[in-house]
């Protein structure tokens, strides 16, 4: 019993950090900005970095932005995605757990958003002068660290395994 409470531990308390730093951040900035208003709180840094207030009814750099309701329905068969999936994780593997959470995390604050506002509030500019200018979220971030380390995990895997497929590959050859 004790493990079963540990192992869903590592995936739920990141989702549930992750999704209250994110829904808070978008509250405080929903409350004290006007939608498109941008504030550059590091003077020296007010041509790439600044908080603003924008909505997206779209994916990623606001692609498909009639989309929205397509998006919800992705996140939310993400959401149960991970929960299947998790339940069938074998091992310890607390990197792959707490990656997870990450994902489930950052989804689920975008969900919250779509459910209860109609679009995902953005507030988190960058910008790159003459090249690119994207507006994102901690839920957005969450999503991003989370899958490239379940990438990089299952790209390194175990040194066994690599040895196990190299062999029966060769075998085949």
């Amino acid at each position: 019993m004790e493990r079963a409470v540990k192992v869903w531990a590592a995936l739920l308390l990141p989702a549930l950090v992750i999704l209250a730093l994110d829904q808070a951040a978008k509250h405080w900035i929903r409350a004290n900005l006007a939608l498109g208003e941008v504030l550059s709180p590091i003077a020296p840094l007010r041509d790439v970095f600044g908080i603003t207030f924008s909505s997206n009814t779209g994916a990623a750099f606001s692609i498909l932005p009639q989309a929205g309701d397509l998006f919800l329905l992705i996140a939310i068969a993400m959401i149960v995605g991970i929960l299947l999936f998790y339940r069938r994780m074998a091992g310890e593997r607390w990197l792959a757990r707490f990656a997870l959470g990450l994902v489930l995390g950052g989804t689920c604050g975008n969900a919250v958003d779509r459910l209860t506002l109609g679009y995902v509030v953005d507030w988190f500019l960058v910008r790159i002068p003459n090249v690119l200018a994207n507006v994102s979220n901690f839920a957005d971030h969450a999503i991003v660290i989370g899958m490239g380390l379940l990438f990089l995990l299952s790209w390194r895997g175990k040194p066994a395994e690599r040895g196990a497929s190299e062999d029966s590959s060769r075998r085949l050859q």
